[in-house]
C-alpha cells in the first residue's frame, strides 16, 4: 500500500519510478502487470529528468515518484502502454490506487502550468505538492471531484441502468458529481431524480473509492425506492429497469465500487 508521507527533495536511483505517457502507464514487460520501476532502469530507459519528479510517498517502504514523457518517445521493446482502466481488476487494489495517485498528481501540474486567477505561469512549491503563481502568489492543491454512486433497490429488485453513448454496453448503479452546498444525500436524491425520474429514502453510506478518471473520489451509498416511475434521461441514461437477482444484465466487475454495491445487495438477498 502507498504511504502518502513527505518524501526526500531528490529521487535517487533505488527509488521506485511510476511513468505516464501521455494518459498511458508504462510498466515493464519482465515484471507484474502495472508495477513501477526502479527509477535507474527507467531513467536508462527514457533519461527522465528528476528535476520534474513528482512525490507520491513511500511504495514497499521506497520513495515513489511520478514522470511524465512525452507520448512521440519510444517506448521501447522492454516497456508495455495500456491506460489506467485496463489495469482495473487485473492488479491488486493497493497498486491500481498508486497508479492513479501518480496519474492524477501529473493531470494536476499539467494543467496547472498557469494561474486560474491571473493566467501568469506557476511554479512548483512544497517539495511538489502544490503549485504556486509566479505573479499574484496564488497556490493550488491537487483537486478532488467527489462523486456518488448509489444503488437503489425496490424490495428484492434493484435498479440497475446503462449510460447513454458507450459502445460496450454493461448496467450500473446511478452515479453523479456533488454540486456546491450539497450534502452527499442531497446529491443522491438530486441524481436518481435527474438520471431516472423517481424519489429514492433510507440513504445509508457503504464505502468509498479514488477514482483516477481523471481526479474523483466515489462515494457508495444504498437507497430505497420511495415513489415514482422509471424514464430515464436520454442525455445521460439509454435504458434503465428493475432486475431481479435471478436475472441480472452485464454489470461492472467488483474492482470497481458499483461491482461492490451490486455484490454487496445480492449477498444480502
Amino acid at each position: 500500500m502507498l504511504d502518502i508521507s513527505v518524501l526526500p527533495l531528490r529521487p535517487e536511483a533505488d527509488d521506485w519510478a511510476f511513468v505516464f505517457a501521455g494518459r498511458n502507464t508504462l510498466t515493464s514487460l519482465r515484471g507484474q502487470p502495472g508495477a513501477p520501476w526502479r527509477l535507474a532502469e527507467a531513467d536508462a530507459l527514457w533519461s527522465l529528468n528528476r528535476d520534474l519528479a513528482v512525490p507520491m510517498g513511500y511504495w514497499g517502504g521506497k520513495a515513489a515518484w511520478a514522470f511524465s514523457i512525452p507520448e512521440t518517445n519510444d517506448t521501447g521493446l522492454e516497456a508495455l502502454s495500456g491506460n489506467l482502466y485496463s489495469l482495473l481488476g487485473r492488479v491488486d487494489d493497493s497498486l491500481f490506487h498508486a497508479q492513479g495517485r501518480a496519474y492524477q498528481l501529473l493531470h494536476w501540474q499539467d494543467t496547472h502550468r498557469y494561474c486560474g486567477r491571473c493566467g501568469s505561469p506557476t511554479s512548483v512549491i512544497e517539495g511538489g505538492r502544490a503549485v504556486a503563481c509566479d505573479d499574484c502568489s496564488m497556490r493550488v492543491y491537487p483537486r478532488i471531484s467527489p462523486c456518488v454512486i448509489v444503488l437503489v433497490s425496490k424490495g428484492d429488485k434493484l435498479l440497475l441502468a446503462a449510460a447513454a453513448g458507450y459502445q460496450k454496453r454493461f448496467y450500473s448503479t446511478l452515479a453523479g458529481f456533488m454540486e456546491p452546498g450539497e450534502t452527499c444525500e442531497q446529491t443522491v436524491m438530486r441524481e436518481v431524480r435527474e438520471e431516472v425520474g423517481i424519489e429514492v429514502g433510507n440513504i445509508r453510506y457503504f464505502t468509498s473509492q479514488p477514482w483516477p478518471f481523471p481526479s474523483q473520489v466515489m462515494l457508495g451509498f444504498f437507497a430505497e425506492w420511495q415513489s415514482g416511475e422509471i424514464v430515464p434521461n436520454p442525455d445521460e441514461i439509454e435504458e434503465a429497469d428493475w432486475f431481479d437477482p435471478s436475472a441480472l444484465p452485464p454489470t461492472p466487475p467488483n474492482a470497481s465500487i458499483s461491482g461492490q454495491l451490486i455484490s454487496h445487495f445480492l449477498q444480502a438477498h
